[in-house]
């Protein structure tokens, strides 16, 4: 496999939460990889043919530990019997339209459980790195038609981007209070934050997300429901913003009073598109299916129009997207068509890693 990072994640120790879930999955297969000991802190993965399970990737890395980042102690304990170098966290409750039927949990899991693992961090002495990753959705979302910069007013209507938002909040005043870079000499610790847009790719089955909602219609023979057609979405592989979590916590490692802040990763203007139109995408690269609008005005509130702009991580840490929308939907649904057929989902995860490697990063 090309490695991106120059051998760097070689040996390290690399605690992910999360890692039972749709991305961190794929960042645990990532890093395996490429040589470095994962140790894994999750609940239980959402389905029984999620990308977790059927990759078999909790077999294959150092730890995989089931544990609630909302227990404080349990992460101390696992920090500290596990000593972890760099730090990934993921673990959250990730759903816009669950948080209004769970709320209290939703801000338990994504405020308190963010603090807790930063407080682990803290007291763990070989922890150098922490990567907290949040969401496109932590922005005040004015439904502007430009892309939200990291120094925008966090926000949020909904518990779950609002949830988000005060994770921002909190990640942003253990920076300043505990891992301040003037006192980098006395605690030597490094936190960032990181904003992705809409993340799809194979072995995601959460409800109310596009891809899986199309894939198990396909596979039922069924039509498409689309709930709001029109919201416009900055839609990215998965991969995409992983490399730029990996490339973020390597610059930190390195230069850790540099790039200790909140960063954007997003894909380019032109993969910026509409619900309806990616779910065409779909059916075309699947070779079947058909759309069925299922708009309702009543509906609960959902962000309609929402954009990043990634012009800092372009610059300073020389990130760029590799794929545009229908490479990125091509190797999306290439997963979906093959899960069920191949001998070996890890090995069909990696092999959609090399592709995603093979793609010059566009300018």
């Amino acid at each position: 496999m090309i490695d991106l990072f120059n051998g760097f994640y070689k040996g390290k120790r690399v605690l992910v939460t999360g890692h039972t879930g749709f991305k961190g999955s794929w960042l645990s297969i990532w890093l395996h990889e490429l040589g470095a000991e994962v140790i894994g802190v999750a609940q239980e993965p959402f389905s029984g043919r999620d990308n977790f399970v059927l990759s078999g990737v909790g077999q294959k890395i150092k730890a995989d530990i089931r544990a609630d980042i909302r227990d404080g102690s349990r992460m101390k304990d696992i920090f500290k019997e596990y000593q972890p170098e760099i730090v990934f966290h993921l673990a959250a409750q990730p759903l816009v339209r669950l948080s209004y039927d769970i709320p209290v949990e939703t801000y338990e899991a994504n405020v308190m459980g963010t603090i807790h693992v930063m407080e682990a961090l803290r007291v763990t002495e070989s922890a150098k790195v922490g990567v907290m990753i949040t969401t496109d959705k932590c922005y005040e979302n004015k439904e502007q038609i430009w892309g939200y910069r990291e120094d925008e007013p966090m926000g949020g209507y909904d518990p779950y981007s609002s949830s988000k938002g005060c994770c921002e909040l909190a990640i942003s005043s253990w920076r300043r209070s505990f891992f301040n870079p003037k006192d980098y000499d006395r605690h030597g610790k490094s936190l960032a934050s990181v904003r992705a847009g809409n993340v799809i790719g194979g072995g995601d089955w959460a409800t109310d997300r596009i891809i899986p909602d199309c894939i198990r219609a396909l596979e039922a023979g069924l039509p498409i429901d689309i709930r709001s057609p029109r919201s416009v979405r900055p839609w990215q592989h998965v991969l995409e913003p992983l490399s730029g979590y990996m490339l973020l916590a390597q610059k930190m490692w390195n230069e850790p009073t540099a790039y200790c802040e909140g960063w954007n990763f997003g894909p380019r203007m032109e993969s910026v598109t509409p619900v309806w139109d990616v779910a065409l995408k779909v059916i075309s690269n699947y070779g079947s299916g058909e759309l069925r609008d299922l708009s309702d005005p009543h509906a609960l509130h959902e962000a309609k129009l929402l954009m990043l702009d990634i012009t800092k991580a372009q610059i300073k840490l020389g990130w760029q997207p590799r794929m545009n929308i229908d490479q990125c939907i091509g190797l999306v649904v290439d997963w979906y068509k093959k899960y069920k057929d191949v001998p070996d989902v890890y090995a069909l995860c990696v092999e959609e890693i090399e592709r995603y490697l093979s793609y010059s990063e566009q300018k």
